[in-house]
């Protein structure tokens, strides 16, 4: 009894807030479905991780000597010292994406690009909020609309604000059906939401669903070569899906791989969510600036759409551009929906999904380019 009175009595007002956080991360992946596989076990790490001397920390024990945590460990040797756990998942997210509708479409590549606006206008603003210039980037590139990327970038540049990022990242990720609807409606008239696509797909040959991941990994490779890491393992798990010959791997990168990998980074990443950590001020200006990322990438790309539309006889739906972040399939089923709600007759899924599916290129390039530019500046 006393070991639990004195247990109790450790507990800081700190630690209290982060239990709040961690049983509404569970709330919200088991009671709405928001991403659960992520948020909940970084909800139930965000427990483990304040409990007061926790064993999943390392510590020092009189008598003992150092031990080391288990959640510790895993962040020191999966992200800290490789990155490991946010690049393999890449394999597994390349494994599940066909790349169809984008080689149909060509020109959706642009809105991939287009749409990853809101990562440099965060990038700016958390600048001006004080924050240094590896901070800021890191907090931008919540803005990917990507998690693993978030962690990857934020991790390679050292931010202090690791545990906040990907909490924002993954929280904003699985809000895409609230936050994207309201940010296209800002930026299009109900005239222009009803325009229709008709979707006319050429037949995409098994030699350049082949060639494309190759290409693109060289492309990226020469553009930015810190992207490599994040690009190649993307389309390595993409070579897996279209290659033919490796069928039952690509279904275990799809489903075991991704799975246990995402089981892992979740309560992994938990590490960065101690209260003295994660319980600060700088915590609500990321969350701010990470909903302000997403809003401006959605309005990025439908502003570019309304841009080609002046020059470009068959018009496109701007509510497209908004697919250009990497949230996939989420963001491509959005625009489906609300094309729909506006007129029942116009489908717009395969033009959406082939922006998401470029999104999800343009994200880790993006996040490639920063890491490019900031690691030989800082």
């Amino acid at each position: 009894m006393d070991f639990l009175v004195s247990g109790i009595l450790a507990i800081t007002p700190q630690q209290i807030v982060m239990y709040g956080i961690g049983m509404l991360l569970i709330y919200l992946a088991i009671y709405k479905d928001f991403e659960p596989a992520l948020l909940l076990p970084m909800g139930f790490g965000a427990i483990l991780v304040n409990l007061p001397a926790s064993g999943v920390l390392n510590q020092t024990l009189a008598g003992i000597g150092e031990t080391h945590g288990i959640i510790q460990w895993l962040f020191e040797v999966g992200i800290e010292a490789s990155e490991a756990l946010p690049i393999l998942l890449f394999i597994g997210i390349g494994a599940m994406i066909d790349f169809g509708p984008l080689l149909s479409n060509p020109k959706m590549f642009l809105f991939g690009a287009a749409a990853q606006f809101g990562i440099f206008f965060a990038l700016s603003m958390a600048t001006l909020l004080g924050f240094d210039l590896k901070d800021a980037a890191s907090i931008g590139i919540i803005g990917a609309a990507d998690g693993p990327t978030s962690i990857l970038v934020s991790q390679v540049l050292g931010s202090a604000y690791i545990g906040p990022i990907a909490v924002a990242a993954y929280s904003y990720m699985a809000l895409v059906p609230i936050v994207q609807p309201m940010a296209i409606k800002l930026v299009t008239t109900k005239k222009e939401r009803r325009i229709r696509m008709p979707y006319n797909p050429s037949s995409i040959s098994k030699q350049t669903r082949i060639l494309f991941p190759i290409i693109v990994t060289f492309i990226a490779g020469l553009v930015a070569p810190t992207s490599v890491a994040l690009v190649g393992f993307l389309m390595f798990g993409n070579l897996i899906r279209e290659c033919g010959v490796l069928n039952s791997l690509s279904d275990t990168a799809q489903n075991t791989l991704a799975n246990l990998i995402t089981l892992l980074l979740g309560i992994t990443i938990s590490f960065s969510m101690t209260a003295e950590a994660f319980v600060k001020l700088d915590t609500l200006f990321i969350m701010c600036l990470g909903l302000v990322a997403f809003v401006f990438d959605s309005i990025g790309g439908v502003l570019f759409a309304k841009l080609l539309n002046l020059f470009l006889k068959e018009k496109v739906n701007p509510m497209v551009g908004a697919a250009g972040i990497s949230a996939f399939p989420m963001s491509a089923r959005v625009i489906q929906k609300m094309g729909l709600k506006e007129d029942p007759t116009n489908h717009l899924l395969m033009h959406a999904v082939g922006a998401n599916v470029a999104g999800q290129i343009g994200s880790v390039v993006a996040g490639g380019i920063i890491l490019n530019l900031l690691t030989k500046m800082l």
